[in-house]
């Protein structure tokens, strides 16, 4: 079980579109981070980098998913004997 520092909505975080990640000021005077790619993954731990404290981050995972466009198999009609 991990113990959060915190709770913190992922509209709170600020986001750096050109490393695709969240930020969110960190007491140590860092910053917690997490990536598009965890929050894509149903990551939901924001780490600092400079100390041991943990965030939750609280968001809707579906808003993250990465679709994939599943093709259904061409019907094949049966020839009549």
């Amino acid at each position: 079980m991990s113990v959060y520092h915190d709770e913190i909505e992922i509209e709170d975080f600020e986001y750096d579109e050109d490393n695709e990640t969240y930020y969110y000021p960190c007491p140590c005077g860092d910053r917690f981070e997490i990536t598009k790619e965890d929050l894509e993954n149903g990551e939901e731990v924001a780490t600092c980098p400079s100390c041991s404290l943990m965030l939750k981050v609280i968001y809707d995972v579906e808003d993250f998913m990465v679709g994939e466009e599943v093709v259904a198999p061409p019907k094949v009609e049966l020839e009549k004997v």
